[in-house]
């Protein structure tokens, strides 16, 4: 009997070199990537262009649970805001992310002007998810949760479940890393959140 022996091939962002020859504004990259919605598009903080094939369907299903379970902690809380993975961030350094998830106190939210709240908002969100398909190769994203952290935010997860394992990031310690938990905690900062992973691995 033959067996079927499936490989999955990792991929990286295509990366689109704009700088010095080209500097688009923020107006300008916000438009770009509305007039390309079928793409997952980032800015890094060199203003190079990242583009991202859409995730798979089984990874896209995991997440929408991810963001259904801090959904409903984010509405029974009532302390701050939540966003699934189209929201885009601009960070201090001058990149532009998209976390899977993010959560952000709605007093820093609420300060912010609503016409900003309309484009890609200039905060750092205090809490990320980002969640590895089995095509992500795991390095960029372990850069990107870096970038997080160096740029504000208070706690953000990785979560790899090629390998099912978990790492943790925090402001000025090291990277806390997991082998198949079954459940996270959102410690202090989201008192009471508890991600079940069952439904994520």
């Amino acid at each position: 009997m033959k067996t079927q022996t499936t490989v999955v091939i990792e991929t990286l962002p295509m990366v689109l070199k704009m700088q010095p020859n080209i500097i688009i504004s923020d107006e300008q990259f916000f438009d770009f990537c509305q007039l390309n919605r079928n793409l997952r598009i980032e800015r890094n903080q060199f203003g190079d262009l990242l583009i991202m094939s859409p995730t798979d369907s089984e990874t896209g299903e995991r997440n929408f649970n991810l963001i259904g379970e801090l959904g409903v902690w984010t509405k029974q809380d009532g302390t701050g805001v939540g966003f699934g993975s189209s929201g885009g961030f601009t960070l201090p350094n001058g990149a532009v992310r998209s976390p899977d998830a993010a959560w952000i106190k709605r007093s820093k939210w609420e300060a912010i002007p609503a016409e900003q709240q309309n484009k890609f908002a200039p905060i750092a969100p205090d809490f990320v998810i980002e969640l590895r398909s089995s095509s992500d190769n795991l390095n960029p994203l372990q850069e990107k949760m870096q970038e997080y952290i160096d740029n504000g935010v208070k706690l953000a997860w990785l979560i790899d479940r090629k390998q099912r394992k978990v790492f943790i990031y925090r402001p000025g310690q090291a990277v806390e890393e997991l082998d198949n938990p079954q459940t996270l905690t959102g410690e202090d900062l989201l008192p009471g959140f508890i991600l079940d992973l069952s439904q994520i691995w």
